[in-house]
């Protein structure tokens, strides 16, 4: 159970949010608690950390964006982790689920987003655009060309969904094959259902909707229970007119 609950009609009441960067460990423990809730108590993730907060090795090179409410509670969060932060930290956090090697002449140009979260009764548009806003004004402030993260699909149905899913992106979102990268625990898409209708999740849907590409075969992350995509966007492909609205 969340500790608050508001209805969708309260949530959308307390507009206008507010957008941020965590400027101190107390924030980012803010966007911990939410990533806790979320992930452990909602969707069921087995986390190393039992005390109500997601923390890794990674969060203290990350710069974490916050959606707040009108009364000052972290809504929705994202941590990035810019290509410098990257070297100080040993590396991305996908790599520990897929082989980055063809990625590697990009990585001084290239962002990781991960750990997005939004209250369940903040999931309507305005959280979602507030937090890609955010991400599009720091990829252009520090002039980055690349962003990457993993787009995720549960696996309560032993992975058949994920496999079906996808299947049918490679279709038409499979990236080129200089931008391909391997999984290192695969799922067993031979051993699976490839022709179950799939919805595609609300972030990874926004994202190919951008412009972004699929770059390879899905994951197995045991801590979280989900298959992971890697998904890419290259600036340069940008659907102009979502450019247009995030850019400004």
């Amino acid at each position: 159970m969340l500790e608050r609950r508001l209805s969708p009609k309260a949530a959308e009441d307390d507009a206008p949010l507010h957008i941020s960067f965590a400027r101190n460990p107390s924030e980012v423990a803010e966007a911990q608690r939410l990533r806790y809730r979320i992930f452990v108590e909602e969707m069921g993730a087995n986390l190393p950390s039992k005390d109500g907060y997601d923390r890794d090795g990674f969060d203290a090179f990350c710069d974490h964006l916050l959606v707040r409410n009108n009364n000052g509670e972290v809504v929705g969060t994202y941590r990035i982790l810019s290509p410098f932060m990257a070297n100080e930290a040993g590396g991305y956090y996908s790599a520990a689920e897929f082989d980055l090697s063809r990625l590697s002449p990009l990585f001084d140009r290239t962002v990781e987003v991960g750990r997005a979260c939004v209250h369940e009764d903040y999931r309507h548009g305005g959280t979602i655009t507030m937090l890609w806003a955010g991400l599009a004004k720091y990829m252009q402030t520090n002039r980055y060309e690349y962003m990457i993260g993993c787009g995720s699909v549960g696996m309560g149905d032993g992975g058949h969904m994920a496999a079906s899913l996808y299947n049918r992106l490679r279709e038409d979102y499979l990236s080129p094959a200089e931008y391909r990268v391997f999984p290192r625990v695969p799922l067993p898409l031979d051993a699976l259902r490839s022709d179950m209708p799939a919805t595609i999740p609300p972030l990874m849907k926004g994202y190919l909707r951008l412009g972004a590409y699929i770059c390879g075969e899905p994951a197995w992350d045991p801590d979280f229970n989900t298959a992971d995509m890697l998904v890419m966007l290259p600036l340069s492909r940008l659907n102009k007119r979502y450019a247009a609205h995030f850019f400004k």
